[in-house]
């Protein structure tokens, strides 16, 4: 009896502290919602639709891996998809004004967002600017430099080597090749986030700087790493979004950033640092992006989808809050 009693609280303990991971909450979330959502449409579990589902939340999930290391130093960068769109821009403006080959075009593309996140790093770590101002003045500049490169109109692509167009509209065995590259960044990020001695160093930085900075870390170094990484990130994504439109929009990326900040508060990263895994991160955006999946299958306004997206970030915000709050943090 007393064994049988034991059995059960160790049961009940191990159930509890399985849910204490957010990560396992999202995926139960997801399997829910994937469940509902296949009773009401028939459309939802079809390949063609999980297939551009996940092509369509494949840039975004690149981007949240930076903002995860973001996150966890208790840093935020509103600059990513301003970011984005200046990367699309500069690869598609170099190969049509100036003849550019589009592999060393997006090469320079991917450099100039390099860039944009040294000059976040740099502000925040060197000069320990506010991570808001310096990234909301970054997303200003980047999102202006893309409006001057194009005038305002979307710059189309012509004659694009198949190779280059592969990367973005491509497919391997049936499943898109961006989103093999999106899997195979994560699966890498994720390893060493959780393996590697240096990366530990971000959740150090972001638990306790002045403790890091005692012991021996370079803190600002670190951030301005984090940065430059999040913004590189987020060059790349455009840059396959450009394989896999063939336009060079100036628009392109707008809102990007709180969808994937929403993503990894989601997934268990917190605003206030310290907690976050890649992992978590990118099951928000799987979250996130099924939902919209399914309002669009049952043909709900746009307008309510971003309704409902602000209203799932300002949850996923209180209930970080109040987590915290609880721990006496």
């Amino acid at each position: 009896m007393e064994e049988r009693t034991l059995q059960n609280q160790k049961n009940a303990n191990t159930f509890k502290k399985l849910f204490a991971f957010r990560e396992t909450s999202v995926i139960f979330l997801i399997i829910g919602i994937t469940v509902i959502l296949s009773i009401i449409s028939p459309y939802f579990l079809t390949s063609a639709n999980l297939s551009t589902t996940a092509l369509g939340l494949s840039a975004d999930g690149i981007i949240a891996i930076g903002m995860t290391m973001v996150l966890v130093i208790g840093g935020i960068d509103l600059s990513v998809g301003s970011v984005m769109g200046l990367s699309m821009v500069t690869a598609g403006a170099l190969y049509i004004f100036f003849g550019v080959n589009i592999w060393l075009a997006a090469l320079i593309a991917l450099g100039v967002a390099l860039l944009c996140g040294l000059f976040n790093g740099y502000f925040i770590g060197k000069i320990g600017l506010s991570p808001l101002i310096a990234t909301l003045g970054m997303m200003s500049i980047a999102r202006g430099a893309a409006y001057v490169l194009t005038e305002g109109s979307p710059l189309s692509l012509s004659g694009v080597s198949e190779e280059f167009r592969v990367l973005g509209s491509g497919d391997l065995a049936g499943i898109p090749v961006f989103v093999i590259i999106f899997v195979v960044i994560a699966v890498i990020a994720d390893f060493l986030f959780r393996k590697s001695a240096p990366l530990r160093n971000v959740y150090y930085t972001g638990s306790n700087e002045k403790a890091a900075l005692l012991s021996g870390i370079n803190t600002a170094k670190i951030k301005m790493i984090v940065y430059i990484v999040c913004a590189l990130l987020a060059g790349v994504a455009g840059v396959l979004s450009l394989s896999r439109f063939n336009v060079a929009a100036p628009n392109a990326g707008v809102g990007t950033e709180m969808r994937v900040i929403s993503a990894c508060v989601i997934g268990g990263a917190s605003l206030t640092g310290r907690e976050g895994t890649v992992f978590g991160s990118i099951l928000g955006v799987i979250l996130l992006n099924i939902i919209n999946n399914g309002l669009v299958l049952m043909s709900v306004s746009v307008y309510w989808q971003d309704l409902i997206s602000g209203a799932i970030l300002i949850l996923a915000v209180t209930i970080d809050q109040l987590s915290h709050r609880k721990k006496g943090n």
